[in-house]
C-alpha cells in the first residue's frame, strides 16, 4: 500500500506540474507543447493506471481532491485535516481496499473451498488437521526430512483447473531448497514424507499465498495443486 501511495504523489507531481500559475484547473486537451514532458507523464500515467488496477485502488479515490491536496502542500498551504484525521483517513483507505479485494476475489476462495469438500471424499486422499489434502501415489522407504532440512524434489504446479505455473518438471531440473523455505503446505507435507515418495498435494489458500499473489499466473486465495516427487535430503 505504501508503494501505491507514493505512486499516487508522482502522478500527483506530474498534474501540479501541468497547472498554470494561480489557475487551480488544469486540462488534458489541447496542443503539446512539450513532448519529452508528454511522453514521460504518459508512460507514468500507463504504469500507475496498472498499479491501482492490481492493488484495487483505481476506483476508491477522488482524483480531483487527491490533486487539490497534493498541490497544496506543494504550496505549503495548511491541511484541512488534523494529523489523527490524516492518519485515521489513510487506515480507512486500506480498509476500502482489502474490502473490495476480498470482495473481488471472493470466487476464488469459495470455489477453492467447494473444490477441497469434494475432494475430500475421494479414495486415497487424507486430510490433515490444517485443511491440507494429500494422496500418496508412490510409497517411499527413505527417512522423512525435519524441520531443518533441505530437501530435494520434483515437482508440478496448477491451479484446481489445470492451469500450469511451475513445473521442475517441465523443466527438467529438480530443485533443492530448506524445509522452512515455501509455503506452509509444502513445509507441512514434506516431513510427512519419506524419500521416494511420490505424492500429490492439495493445499488450500491459507496454507500457500492466502490473500497475496507471487505472479500473475496464482490470483489471492487460490487452491493450489501440486505433484511432489521427493527425492533426497541434501547434506
Amino acid at each position: 500500500m505504501r508503494t501505491i501511495f507514493l505512486s499516487l504523489a508522482i502522478v500527483a507531481a506530474l498534474f501540479a506540474g501541468c497547472q498554470k500559475s494561480g489557475s487551480g484547473s488544469f486540462s488534458t486537451d489541447g496542443p503539446v507543447t512539450d513532448s519529452a514532458s508528454y511522453a514521460l507523464g504518459f508512460n507514468v500515467g500507463q504504469n500507475f493506471r496498472n498499479g491501482m488496477l492490481e492493488n484495487g485502488l483505481l476506483g476508491l479515490i477522488d482524483r480531483e481532491a487527491f490533486v487539490r491536496a497534493f498541490v497544496a502542500a506543494l504550496d505549503s498551504q495548511a491541511c484541512q485535516l488534523t494529523e489523527p484525521q490524516l492518519q485515521s483517513q489513510m487506515m480507512a483507505l486500506q480498509l476500502r481496499q482489502q474490502t473490495a479485494r476480498n470482495k473481488a476475489f471472493e470466487g476464488v476462495r469459495a470455489e477453492g473451498e467447494a473444490f477441497l469438500a469434494e475432494n475430500a471424499k475421494k479414495e486415497g486422499v487424507q486430510t490433515t488437521a490444517t485443511g491440507l489434502q494429500y494422496k500418496v501415489v508412490k510409497a517411499g522407504n527413505g527417512p522423512k526430512p525435519t524441520i531443518k532440512d533441505k530437501v530435494k524434489v520434483h515437482y508440478h504446479g496448477t491451479l484446481i483447473d489445470g492451469t500450469v505455473f511451475d513445473s521442475s518438471i517441465d523443466r527438467g531440473e529438480p530443485v533443492e531448497f530448506q524445509v522452512t523455505g515455501v509455503i506452509p503446505g509444502w513445509t507441512e507435507a514434506l516431513q510427512l514424507m519419506p524419500v521416494g515418495s511420490k505424492w500429490t498435494l492439495w493445499i488450500p489458500a491459507q496454507l500457500a499465498y492466502g490473500e497475496n499473489s507471487p505472479g500473475d499466473e496464482i490470483p489471492p486465495y487460490s487452491t493450489l495443486v501440486f505433484d511432489v516427487e521427493l527425492l533426497g535430503i541434501p547434506k
